[in-house]
């Protein structure tokens, strides 16, 4: 990541633009929800995933912080002029965000501007990322959902300790790695493992999602698999929603 790009976005010059990606219940096509997917433009205009950005080595804790807080922003602004209710709208939060005063000070602002019920947003985050100890977590997760907010727990099958998150912190939704889905339907294992999952889901009462679906054949392996819900290229890849420069993001935060 150039370091111009990482320092125009510290000091709010950049562009946000959220994209979102459809999700859909397999068995009858009907779309369920949308995850936002913060991008940044660059100097052609271009737009980048912000997952780079956040994870550059260089990036002091205080700043990525600022920069997840931002992406937030720029989200829920997103979310104040949709006015959908009909559907899910999944929102991607850095895990170290939630030990952030900053957050949880922001956060009521956000949810009174959303123009349908809380319940209607999933907070997604990954084992993979900021806090790694599970009571603590589990805490966080009780206080959004306090709030009125679902829960997600992210990259299922990504590392052995995600099970162990899915267990503790009880997630209204859990989403099935990419690499579960990968080339599914020629390895009996990961189809056994889906659909394993799938019933365990089912009994708990918890949203699965297959995410990461690119080819028709991985599409069919995953519903011959009992996957309610799915995500991916094949289904639909992210489109933009309206431009937010990031100053206008710290502004609000300010006001």
């Amino acid at each position: 990541m150039p370091k111009g790009i990482l320092e125009s976005m510290l000091r709010g010059e950049g562009v946000i633009v959220p994209h979102v990606q459809p999700m859909y219940r397999l068995n009858d096509n009907r779309l369920m929800a949308h995850e936002y997917l913060a991008r940044h433009l660059d100097e052609a205009g271009v737009a980048h995933p912000v997952g780079p950005l956040l994870q550059d080595p260089s990036l002091c804790l205080e700043d990525r912080l600022a920069l997840d807080l931002r992406f937030l922003e720029s989200t829920f602004q997103t979310l104040a002029r949709t006015g959908h209710d009909s559907y899910l709208h999944f929102v991607n939060l850095e895990p170290v965000s939630l030990e952030a005063p900053g957050f949880w000070d922001c956060l009521p602002r956000w949810m009174e501007a959303l123009p349908f019920d809380p319940g209607c947003v999933v907070m997604e985050f990954t084992e993979s990322q900021g806090v790694h100890d599970l009571q603590i977590l589990q805490g966080y997760a009780n206080r959004l959902r306090g709030l009125g907010l679902r829960v997600a727990v992210d990259d299922l099958g990504a590392g052995v300790a995600s099970l162990t998150h899915m267990a503790r912190l009880a997630p209204d939704f859990i989403k099935a790695d990419r690499s579960l889905v990968e080339q599914v339907h020629r390895r009996p294992y990961q189809a056994a493992l889906l659909n394993a999952l799938s019933h365990f889901a089912q009994r708990m009462r918890i949203g699965f999602i297959a995410e990461g679906i690119e080819t028709l054949e991985e599409l069919q392996a995953v519903m011959d698999a009992d996957v309610p819900w799915g995500q991916g290229y094949i289904l639909g890849q992210p489109w933009p929603t309206r431009p937010r420069p990031i100053i206008g993001a710290i502004a609000a935060s300010e006001s």
